[in-house]
């Protein structure tokens, strides 16, 4: 069932506001409610003193309602009782100070004793909660990922260490593959190795691998808690992700059973918001959450982003829906009455009044209702697919290559963007490459030997791999290779490289090879083809004819290069299928298959927009009859059935 929701915090209220609470979930559309990730110190006010009556009778309450809940393990934020009795599981910074009882995400995850006390919590809840009907999931812990520099605690060095022992087994061989001959800096036994500081002059390789046990430490960490869980309840299991990459989604979510996901997006960046949906969605078969998402405008110690314009919040609350999520659930319920973030927005104000966008989350609540069988019905089905790769993103945070370069914004505006009316999945390294027709690698970093065999059993079956630019000039250890600047796909793509100028500037030209001009910036390869044919070449300077783009007959499929970044139109070009539809730029498509079938429109950038529509369709929401060219005003959402023949 398509829902939309909010999170709550009934600990921080008195329990006689639920009733008003629950009357204003069925008044505006709310039907699920995300309950309990902050709330251990009440849940447990003293060490091995449970106390779950107060939110059994919340829960009870919200389920007789119609209600559902979303509960979580309350992980992230451990009471001030066990963090002062033992401070050994507090995180310590790179300076070495300890970190105060004052915030979230203080926790050390390799403390055994904290890593005991999860456990324990965690168990209480899943034994009281695992198979209440209200209960329709779980979260764990909040928002995972590597706080500030990571623990430099006794327990995370001895850790670390034991981890460079297991992945390279020797010290020689770990000198060896991060080079520290280099300035003398051998080291001579794994002892001596210590997480790299941020204000010191930093060894790529060490910064990389220290990001990479960071990312395995919390996934581990993740998957203890999903265990517990599992054991108990067959609710979905999942754990809420920021849209940051420095930690493999992938791998934290195989233990999971649903991919949840929070963004915090200004208004006029609601066009980019898709990409992680795009992300989100392949990762697992269930459908995708949105936990957190703004219903008015952001705020911690100040209110931040704005107010939004009349029919944001009614076009934030359809696009993961478009792209596949199962639920699309605000942050929050109430704007809070004390505390931090007391500047953030809200459903409904402190005193519980609803704001402007209130009534728009009642629009949108209604009319999903009216879509919610073609939704529950359909499914977003891609042919393209765009590599995402944390390793990449750790390798070019450790090691940047072009100066202001950044790999989430080059990945979204230069290749996510363009394709906007195409279905596109967002997908890491290790993710199956079957079904998909393109396969876009850029900025791809390091291509391992597992991706080597599987992208050229899938090209050689029939695909067509566009790589680059970017891509595959660094192993996992983030070093260049010394046989070649790009190995495996030099291989691929049958060319030599020539040249190769990593320079963030636009002075360079190039042409297709009808001569009509192609936009390139970033970075510039120019390449000898040795068996393949050019696509485009430079034009003017040293590099004058060399090829810019090559293409690689090879089995069935076919290997693109980009030794550039090509404009817009290249890239639309380069896939060789057509779009969903014909429309503006400001309007957001996905095309839905199954028992209905159809697509999704969603204008995001709040100004008029045209759709061309081949054949006839209807719009659930307005149960009009539209085909041809269709005007599409600010903000508008259409869900168009097809009209079977």
């Amino acid at each position: 069932m398509i829902q939309l929701g909010a999170a709550y915090y009934p600990e921080l209220w008195e329990e006689s506001e639920i009733g008003r609470d629950i009357e204003r979930c069925r008044e505006y559309g709310i039907d699920v409610l995300r309950v309990g990730e902050f709330a251990w110190g009440k849940m447990e006010p003293s060490e091995g003193r449970f106390e779950l009556d107060w939110l059994e009778r919340i829960v009870n309450r919200l389920h007789d309602a119609g209600i559902d809940v979303i509960l979580c393990t309350p992980t992230c934020t451990p009471p001030r009782w066990l963090m002062n009795k033992y401070p050994e599981v507090r995180q310590v910074s790179y300076t070495g100070a300890r970190e105060n009882v004052s915030s979230r995400c203080h926790p050390c995850k390799s403390s055994p004793l904290m890593r005991e006390k999860n456990r324990l919590i965690t168990e209480q809840l899943a034994r009281r909660f695992g198979t209440h009907p209200g209960v329709v999931g779980w979260q764990i812990d909040n928002e995972l990922y590597i706080y500030r520099d990571g623990c430099y605690c006794p327990a995370c060095r001895a850790a670390f260490r034991d981890y460079l022992r297991s992945k390279y087994g020797t010290v020689e061989e770990l000198n060896r593959r991060f080079g520290m001959a280099r300035w003398s800096l051998d080291y001579a036994s794994f002892d001596e190795i210590d997480p790299p500081q941020p204000n010191e002059w930093r060894h790529p390789s060490l910064r990389t691998v220290w990001r990479r046990f960071q990312e395995a430490l919390i996934c581990d960490y993740a998957r203890e808690q999903a265990d517990i869980l599992h054991r108990y309840t067959k609710a979905p299991v999942g754990t809420d992700m920021m849209p940051m990459n420095n930690l493999s989604y992938y791998d934290m979510n195989r233990p999971m059973d649903v991919v949840m996901y929070n963004h915090y997006d200004a208004a006029d960046n609601l066009p980019r918001t898709t990409f992680f949906y795009d992300f989100a969605r392949p990762i697992l078969t269930h459908p995708f959450w949105v936990t957190e998402t703004q219903v008015g405008w952001n705020g911690s110690e100040w209110a931040e982003c704005g107010y939004r314009p009349a029919g944001n919040c009614y076009a934030n609350s359809w696009l993961p829906l478009a792209h596949g999520a199962e639920k699309n659930l605000y942050w929050l319920f109430r704007t809070p009455q004390n505390g931090h973030e007391l500047a953030h927005g809200a459903l409904f104000s402190t005193a519980g009044r609803p704001y402007r966008v209130s009534d728009e989350v009642r629009r949108a609540s209604a009319d999903i209702r009216r879509c919610d069988d073609f939704l529950s019905g359909s499914r977003v089905v891609s042919q393209i697919a765009v590599h995402m790769s944390s390793v990449a993103e750790n390798n070019l945070c450790s090691a940047p290559t072009v100066k202001g370069f950044h790999y989430k914004k080059a990945l979204t505006d230069c290749f996510h963007a363009p394709l906007r009316h195409y279905n596109v999945d967002l997908i890491d390294t290790p993710h199956p490459l079957d079904g998909y027709r393109v396969v876009f690698s850029p900025f791809l970093t390091t291509i391992d030997e597992d991706l080597q065999d599987r992208i050229e059993a899938w090209v050689r079956a029939g695909g067509t791999w566009i790589v680059g630019p970017m891509s595959g000039f660094l192993t996992e250890d983030t070093s260049k290779f010394a046989d070649s600047p790009y190995p495996f796909v030099e291989r691929m793509a049958g060319v030599w490289t020539k040249y190769q100028k990593p320079i963030g500037n636009d002075v360079w030209r190039a042409v297709w090879q009808d001569g009509s001009p192609l936009g390139i910036s970033l970075c510039y390869d120019a390449y000898e083809p040795t068996d393949s044919t050019p696509l485009a070449t430079y034009q003017g300077d040293k590099f004058d004819g060399l090829a810019v783009l090559t293409e690689r007959r090879l089995g069935a499929g076919r290997v693109i290069l980009l030794g550039s970044l090509p404009d817009a139109a290249a890239i639309r070009r380069l896939t060789g299928l057509p779009p969903i539809a014909a429309a503006s730029d400001n309007i957001d498509l996905t095309e839905r298959s199954g028992a209905h079938r159809g697509l999704i429109a969603v204008e995001t950038q709040n100004k008029p927009g045209t759709l061309t529509l081949e054949g006839t369709y209807r719009d659930r929401i307005t149960d009009r009859t539209l085909t041809g060219t269709v005007s599409v005003r600010p903000y508008e959402v259409l869900v168009l059935e097809a009209n079977e023949i």
